[in-house]
C-alpha cells in the first residue's frame, strides 16, 4: 500500500453537528480535549511523512500561489488568527484534505479540473471550515487517554479508512476500527457545517460562492457517470442532494458576482499540465492553442509553450517566446521567473540577473524567483550576493528547508564548515529530522571552525534539540 494513497484521504472530520447559523464559540469542551498546541504537534507528526514522499509537491511557484489563495481565504475565516500551512500533492485525482493544525493539502488534480479559480478556492474555503470550526479536536474527544504517537496512528488509520476499505487494514493496525467506524457516521453533518461556513469564506474574500455548488453538483454527476469508481472527492466528502440543494439555497439569498480568474490561477495549470505531461506532446497543444488566436488565455498559453520549449532545451525558441510572455504579462511573477530561466539556459547571464534583481523587488517574497537566482548567483561565484539574498529573505518568509540548504551551500563554498553545518541541521530540522539536525551540529562543532560567538550558538542549539528529542521519546 502507497503512503499516500491510505494517507492523502480528504477531511479528519467528525463530531457533534452544530444545528445553529451562528457560529460556535471556539471556547467549547473540543478544546479541553486537544488544545491547538497538541493539534499542531499531531498535524507535524503526520506531515513529516508526507514531506518525506515523492508525492509531496515542492514546485515553489504553485506552492507560493496555493498559500496565497489559501491565506487569502484564511482571512476571511471565523478564525483567522489559527496558524495555517497549505501545501501541494502530486496526484491527479480531485481531491484536497485538511489535518489537525490548519495544514490544507491540494491534489494537483483538484487545480487542473477546477473550471474557475472560485471553484477551487471553494474547495479550499470548505478545508479551512474544518480547521477552524475544530472538527479534528471533536474526532478524539474519546481518545483523551491517548498519546500523540496513537492518535496519529489512528489519524492515519481514518484517513485510510475514508479513502477506501480496502486499503485500510494495514493503517489500521494499532488503531481502533470501532472507535473509527464510529467517528465516520458523524461525516455528513460535519460536511454540510463545512459548506456552510466556506460559502461566507469564499463571499466574503471576494469569490463567486455560486461556484461551490456547481463543483458539487459536477462531482454528483461524475459519481453518477463512474459508480463505484468514484472520483476521490466523492469518496472523501460523501455527497448528497440534501447537501447540494442546501449548499444551492445559501448561494441562491446572495447578490449575483462574476469573478475572473486571476493570470496565475492559469499560470499554475498550465504549469501542472506541462509538469504532467511530455514537451513534445505539449509543445504542439500550446502551438495549437495560439495558432487558433481563440482564446481568452494567451499569456497563459504562451506560458505553457514556453515551458515546454525550455523543458525540450530548444533555448533558441525559448527565448522567442519567452520574449513574447515578458510583453504580454510584464508584471508576473511567475512569468518574470521563466523568462529569467530562458535568459540563463540562452547564456544570457547580465540580462537574466538584471530581470531578477527587477522582478524581486517588485514581488520580495516569491520564492521561485529567489531560489533560482540564489543558484544562479552561487553558480557564478557570487557567493556574498547570494547569502545576502537569503538572508533578506529569511528576515520576510516563515522558516524554509531550501533556504538553509541554499546557505549551507554558500558557506561551503566560503570554507565556513561550523555555518554549513549549522544551516543544514536547521534544513534537516524543518523536513522533520531532529536526529539528522542533531548530526549535523556535532559535525559542525568538530569541525575546529568558527568564532566564539558561533561556536556558543551551535552548542546552545544543539542542547536544545537534544532536550527535544528527549521530551519526543518519552511523550512516545
Amino acid at each position: 500500500m502507497k503512503f499516500l494513497a491510505s494517507l492523502l484521504a480528504l477531511s479528519l472530520i467528525a463530531g457533534t453537528p452544530l444545528r445553529a447559523q451562528n457560529l460556535p464559540d471556539l471556547g467549547d469542551s473540543s478544546q479541553t480535549v486537544l488544545s491547538l498546541q497538541q493539534e499542531r504537534q499531531l498535524g507535524e507528526s503526520i506531515m513529516r511523512q508526507i514531506r518525506m514522499s515523492r508525492q509531496y509537491l515542492e514546485d515553489p511557484e504553485v506552492t507560493d500561489y496555493i498559500g496565497a489563495l489559501g491565506y487569502r481565504l484564511v482571512a476571511q475565516s471565523p478564525n483567522a488568527e489559527q496558524r495555517f500551512e497549505f501545501f501541494m500533492v502530486d496526484d491527479p485525482s480531485i481531491n484536497a484534505f485538511a489535518l489537525p493544525g490548519g495544514f490544507v493539502g491540494t491534489h494537483t488534480g483538484l487545480i487542473t479540473t477546477a473550471q474557475s479559480e472560485s471553484e477551487l478556492a471553494a474547495v479550499l474555503s470548505h478545508e479551512i471550515a474544518h480547521v477552524t470550526q475544530r472538527h479534528i479536536a471533536r474526532l478524539f474527544q474519546q481518545q483523551k487517554q491517548a498519546g500523540m504517537a496513537s492518535l496519529a496512528a489512528l489519524a492515519l488509520a481514518i484517513l485510510a479508512a475514508r479513502s477506501s476499505p480496502d486499503l485500510a487494514s494495514a493503517a489500521m493496525a494499532g488503531a481502533q476500527y470501532a472507535t473509527i467506524q464510529t467517528q465516520l457516521n458523524f461525516t455528513r453533518d460535519n460536511e454540510r457545517e463545512a459548506d456552510r461556513i466556506g460559502v461566507q469564506i469564499l463571499e466574503r474574500a471576494g469569490f463567486d460562492p455560486a461556484a461551490m455548488p456547481v463543483f458539487l453538483d459536477r462531482m454528483q454527476r461524475a459519481y453518477r457517470v463512474y459508480e463505484s469508481n468514484a472520483p476521490s472527492y466523492m469518496r472523501t466528502h460523501p455527497l448528497t442532494y440534501e447537501r447540494i440543494a442546501d449548499v444551492q439555497s445559501r448561494v441562491d439569498a446572495l447578490a449575483y458576482r462574476q469573478v475572473p480568474d486571476s493570470l496565475d490561477f492559469q499560470f499554475v495549470r498550465t504549469r501542472l499540465v506541462v509538469l504532467a505531461g511530455s514537451p513534445r506532446d505539449s509543445i504542439q497543444h500550446y502551438e495549437h492553442i495560439l495558432a487558433e488566436k481563440k482564446t481568452v488565455h494567451e499569456a497563459a498559453a504562451r506560458y505553457g509553450l514556453t515551458m515546454a520549449l525550455l523543458r525540450a532545451k530548444d533555448t533558441n525558441r525559448a527565448l522567442t517566446e519567452a520574449r513574447r510572455l515578458q510583453d504580454e504579462a510584464p508584471d508576473n511573477a511567475m512569468a518574470q521567473a521563466l523568462v529569467a530561466r530562458v535568459l540563463l539556459a540562452s547564456a544570457k547571464r547580465k540580462e537574466a540577473f538584471a530581470l531578477y534583481d527587477e522582478a524581486i523587488a517588485s514581488h520580495p517574497g516569491r520564492r521561485g524567483l529567489i531560489y533560482d537566482y540564489a543558484d544562479a548567483l552561487l553558480d557564478a561565484g557570487r557567493v556574498e550576493d547570494a547569502l545576502s539574498l537569503v538572508a533578506r529573505t529569511q528576515q520576510r518568509l516563515p522558516p524554509d528547508y531550501r533556504l538553509y540548504q541554499l546557505e549551507a551551500r554558500a558557506h561551503q563554498s566560503l570554507g565556513q564548515r561550523l555555518q554549513q553545518h549549522r544551516a543544514q541541521a536547521e534544513a534537516y530540522l524543518l523536513r522533520g529530522s531532529v536526529p539528522a539536525a542533531i548530526e549535523q551540529l556535532q559535525l559542525g562543532l568538530r569541525s575546529g571552525d568558527g568564532d566564539y560567538f558561533q561556536l556558543s550558538s551551535a552548542e546552545a542549539r544543539l542542547k536544545e534539540l537534544q532536550a527535544l528529542a528527549s521530551n519526543a521519546q518519552r511523550r512516545n
